[in-house]
């Protein structure tokens, strides 16, 4: 198996220059660092990583906590992670939990046993009280906003005052929010929003995919007294909750105005007006804080989202 001194014997240099060019050392002259990858490439050197973790005390892997890896908003966050990861030559690990507590334990659990050096929270079940005490293994970055916490968000509470005031503007007085899991911080947020400025409760919970949507279509059209308007927490709730009352003969905007969040493809598809959240940056900034020199800091990062007009919302009279 190729080591280091056959590197450095293929390549006129030291093993030193070798040492270096293998942990992206910046002062290397740089017709020594390309003889080096040339005999990477030449003799097929594969890095150990295990001894790597040995010699340096460093996994350079991160690991990500999250639900679901194949819904849009944490695929999304995911994205941005791996492409901050490649670019610092990091690996990161992905635990999808389900939001089930004993699996977002082995997350943290991997963070204690040194399997990763850092984890990003990307949504929890557990208490902040659970998870907190882990950081004394390594930086832990939440991509929710929490006090006292390095963390990277959007606040909820402003993005969804926003979608409320355009609808109030539009004459909507009636309105309803579809909301995910109720007692997550995102949501307790988007309801605070959301009771400041309506009187009515037409609150629909355990919303997050198409077929949620299209269930909470359902429960409109059952309704006696309906919301005129509705904002959703996602573009996908949004979708499901248009495509099934559109099946069902009703119009969107006409009968219903609706509003996503998130800015995805399916919203430009639907020519839906949404909120939009640039996640990929929020997973771009929250590796970057794993990495961060002064990890006894808790920076915060507040990343804007922006109101996007479609055409599923129209002035009610």
């Amino acid at each position: 198996m190729t080591n280091i001194r056959d590197l450095a014997r293929e390549a006129n240099v030291s093993v030193t220059t070798v040492s270096r060019v293998l942990n992206d050392h910046p002062y290397v002259a740089n017709d020594k660092r390309q003889a080096v990858r040339e005999a990477i490439e030449k003799l097929g050197y594969i890095r150990n990583q295990t001894a790597v973790h040995l010699s340096t005390g460093m996994t350079k892997t991160v690991g990500v906590m999250l639900p679901f890896v194949d819904h849009p908003y944490h695929a999304a966050i995911l994205q941005g992670i791996a492409q901050a990861a490649f670019d610092a030559s990091y690996r990161f690990l992905t635990w999808q939990t389900n939001y089930v507590e004993t699996h977002e334990q082995l997350a943290l659990d991997a963070l204690a046993q040194q399997e990763i050096d850092a984890l990003i929270v990307v949504s929890h079940s557990l208490p902040l009280s659970a998870i907190l005490p882990y950081e004394r293994y390594g930086p832990i970055v939440f991509c929710e906003h929490h006090e006292d916490v390095a963390a990277v968000y959007i606040d909820h509470y402003m993005a969804f005052q926003q979608g409320l005031s355009h609808l109030r503007q539009q004459g909507h007085k009636s309105i309803g929010i579809c909301l995910g899991r109720p007692d997550s911080t995102n949501s307790l947020a988007r309801k605070h929003a959301y009771q400041e400025v309506v009187s009515d409760e037409f609150v629909y919970e355990q919303t997050l995919t198409i077929e949620d949507g299209a269930t909470v279509a359902r429960r409109w059209m059952q309704q006696k007294q309906r919301p005129t308007a509705i904002l959703t927490a996602s573009d996908h709730v949004a979708a499901g909750l248009i495509l099934e009352l559109r099946k069902q003969g009703y119009q969107v905007p006409g009968d219903l105005s609706v509003i996503g969040f998130d800015g995805s493809e399916l919203a430009e598809v639907l020519s839906m007006t949404t909120i939009a959240v640039p996640y990929a940056t929020i997973g771009r900034h929250a590796f970057q804080l794993t990495v961060r020199k002064d990890t006894s800091a808790r920076p915060q990062i507040e990343v804007p989202s922006m109101f996007v007009s479609g055409t599923t919302v129209l002035p009610h009279t």
